[in-house]
């Protein structure tokens, strides 16, 4: 109890000088001028180049780049569906297997043994 309670008026005292450490620096803030950030010329040349490219520019259509990935997806689901239908089938081959191993007089045999 007195543990948690020396926790809380930790927390309420560094929420409240987190709050006042804030107070006093949003005047400082607001008067600093925006600083206008630049890209650095080797940006502004690779974005020119990809924009160039050829097969960017195949892309360009939002239309043709959601259909070849749904495409590639809908790829991806068959193959892991395929990939679970042979395990499915294994499975129940094992399970028919199995079966064959078990004996009827199985309960017989436990319950005679008792």
């Amino acid at each position: 109890m007195i543990l948690e309670l020396f926790a809380i008026l930790i927390s309420l005292v560094g929420l409240i000088g987190m709050g006042v450490i804030i107070f006093r620096k949003i005047p400082v803030l607001v008067e600093l001028p925006e600083a206008k950030i630049e890209k650095p010329r080797i940006f502004r040349k690779l974005g020119h180049k990809i924009k160039n490219n050829g097969t960017v520019k195949s892309f360009s259509s939002k239309e043709l780049l959601l259909q070849k990935a749904l495409s590639k997806f809908r790829i991806l689901t068959l193959k892991t569906d395929k990939k679970t239908s042979n395990l499915l089938a294994k499975l129940r081959q094992k399970s028919i297997e199995n079966k064959k191993k078990f004996s009827e007089d199985y309960w017989k045999r436990i319950r005679g043994g008792k």
